[in-house]
C-alpha cells in the first residue's frame, strides 16, 4: 500500500544506532532473571543481536569471542539493568479521547499507520520491547508490525491479534452509528455459532494473526447498554480455542463478568484479560489451566477517571459501565495475587496514553505485590504469556538482547521504571543517557 512506502520514506532515518556486530553492556546493577537476586558489576556480551553470555566483572572483551575486540562497550555502571519489558494488552493503533467516534469513520489507514508509529516509538522508548496488540484494524497492524521487525519504524516488536473474534453485536464488533455504517465497518472475526466461530479464526490467521483475541463477555468501551456478562456462548467459546490452538495461536480472552471469566478459562483460553469479577472458582480454575491474568488496573483507574469528569465525553452506555468496572479492578487482584494465580503485565494502552504504560507497576504494587513480583509480571511471566519465554524475559545466553536501564531502583521504589534511561531491542540502541545530553557517569 502506498501510504506504507510514505512511513518508511520519512522514519527510516531517525532510528539511533544499528546493531553492532559484538557489544559488552557494563551493568553495575543487574536483574538478569527477575525474581532472583540482583547481580554486581556484570558484563553481559552480545553478538548479531542475541546475547551470548553474562560475566561477573567489568570485561574489555570476552573469552566467549576471543578473536575480536568489541564494537562498542556500553557504560551502565551507575545504573540498575532488566530486561526489556513485555507489555500483554495494548491498542498501539488508537489513543481513546473525545474524537474516538468520529476519526473511526472520517480518518484514512494511511493517517492511522502514521499516527500509530508516534504511539509505537513511545512505547518503545518508556522501556517495553515487546508488546501483544490486542485487537486492531489489520489493514494497519500488521504492516506496522512488519515495518517495525524490517526495521523501517522505531516500535516495540508486536505480537499482533489481526482484530479480534466476538459475537454479533458484542464487544468487539462495532456499535454507535447508523445502520448503514455499521454493516460497512463489520469486523471480519465477529461469528456466530461454533462452525461460523472456527471460520472467523481461521480468517484472521490468514489475515497474518499472531495471537487470537476473544471477546467472551461485553466491554466498557462497546457503545451498548449489554453489560458485560457472558456474549460468546460456551460451544462457541470452545470451538475458538480448539480452531486456534490447533493452528498455533495463543488465546486470550477478554472477559469481564464471572461467567465469562469461567467458561472461557474451561474452553481452555492461555489468559484472560481484565478478569473484573473473578472469583474463588475463577483463580482455581487459573491454576488448574495455569493460565495467566492479564489485568489492566490502569485501564479501569484510566476509564473510571474519564467517566467521573463534569465534562466526561463518555456516552450514557459506556459511562455507566466505566464507574462500575474500573473501580473493581484493583481489589480483584490483589485476591488473585493472594490466591496465587500467575499474573502477566498488561495495560490496554490505547484507553491510558502510550509511553505511560509502567504506571501499572504502580497499581500492582499497590494492589499487593511486591516490587520483585510486579516486574515478574513484565518479564519473566509476560515472556511465558506470548509463548517466547525462550527468547525474551530474561538476560541469558541465547535470548534476544532486549536490555534496558533505570537510574533508580525499582525494587526500592517501583516508579523508577516510569523513567527509563537506556533501551535496546534486539542489540540495537534506541535510548541512552549519552544521546539525552547526560554525562558518561565513569
Amino acid at each position: 500500500m502506498k501510504f506504507l512506502a510514505i512511513v518508511a520514506t520519512l522514519l527510516a532515518s531517525t532510528q539511533i544506532a544499528l546493531c553492532s556486530d559484538y557489544q559488552i553492556i557494563h551493568a553495575g546493577r543487574l536483574l538478569a532473571v527477575p525474581g532472583e537476586k540482583v547481580l554486581i558489576d556484570q558484563s553481559i556480551i552480545i553478538q548479531d543481536g542475541i546475547i551470548v553470555d553474562v560475566q561477573p566483572g567489568f570485561l574489555e572483551a570476552s573469552s566467549k569471542l576471543p578473536d575480536d575486540d568489541p564494537d562498542e562497550i556500553i557504560n551502565l555502571r551507575n545504573y540498575f539493568v532488566l530486561p526489556g519489558l513485555i507489555d500483554g494488552h495494548t491498542h498501539i493503533t488508537m489513543e481513546l479521547g473525545p474524537t474516538t467516534k468520529l476519526d473511526a469513520v472520517v480518518q484514512s489507514d494511511a493517517a492511522v499507520a502514521l499516527r500509530s508509529t508516534v504511539y509505537a516509538k513511545r512505547t518503545l522508548e518508556a522501556g517495553f520491547t515487546t508488546v501483544r496488540n490486542l485487537g486492531a484494524d489489520p489493514d494497519v497492524i500488521i504492516p506496522l508490525r512488519d515495518a517495525i521487525q524490517r526495521g523501517d519504524v522505531i516500535g516495540p516488536r508486536i505480537f499482533a491479534a489481526a482484530g479480534g473474534v466476538s459475537a454479533t453485536g458484542g464487544h468487539g464488533d462495532v456499535h454507535g452509528y447508523r445502520e448503514e455504517v455499521l454493516a460497512l465497518f463489520k469486523p471480519e472475526g465477529v461469528c456466530d455459532g461454533a462452525d461460523d466461530c472456527r471460520r472467523a479464526i481461521r480468517a484472521l490467521v490468514k489475515r497474518g494473526a499472531d495471537q487470537i483475541k476473544i471477546a467472551a463477555t461485553g466491554g466498557v468501551l462497546s457503545e451498548t447498554d449489554a453489560g458485560t456478562g457472558q456474549q460468546l456462548i460456551d460451544e462457541e467459546l470452545s470451538a475458538i480455542v480448539e480452531t486456534a490452538h490447533g493452528l498455533g495461536r495463543r488465546t486470550a480472552a477478554h472477559a469481564h463478568g464471572v461467567r465469562g471469566v469461567n467458561a472461557a478459562l474451561r474452553a481452555g483460553v492461555l489468559a484472560i484479560e481484565h478478569g473484573t469479577y473473578a472469583n474463588a472458582e475463577s483463580f482455581r480454575l487459573f491454576k488448574k489451566n495455569n493460565a495467566f491474568l492479564v489485568p489492566t488496573i490502569l485501564a479501569g483507574v484510566t476509564v473510571a477517571e474519564m467517566a467521573s469528569s463534569e465534562n466526561s465525553f463518555m456516552p450514557p452506555a459506556i459511562r455507566a459501565k466505566a464507574l462500575s468496572v474500573g473501580p473493581r479492578m484493583l481489589g480483584m487482584v490483589q485476591r488473585a495475587n493472594q490466591a496465587g494465580v500467575k499474573i502477566a503485565f498488561g495495560t490496554d494502552s490505547g484507553v491510558s496514553k502510550h509511553g505511560q504504560n509502567a504506571r501499572e507497576f504502580e497499581l500492582l504494587v499497590e494492589a499487593g505485590l511486591t516490587p520483585m513480583e510486579a516486574i515478574v509480571t513484565a518479564t519473566v511471566n509476560g515472556a511465558e504469556n506470548l509463548g517466547k519465554a525462550d527468547q525474551l524475559g530474561t538476560i541469558e545466553s541465547g535470548k534476544l538482547a532486549d536490555i534496558i536501564a533505570a537510574g533508580g531502583d525499582p525494587l526500592a521504589d517501583i516508579t523508577a521504571l516510569q523513567d527509563i534511561d537506556f533501551v535496546m531491542k534486539g542489540g540495537v540502541i534506541f535510548k541512552r543517557y549519552d544521546l539525552l545530553g547526560l554525562s558518561d557517569q565513569n
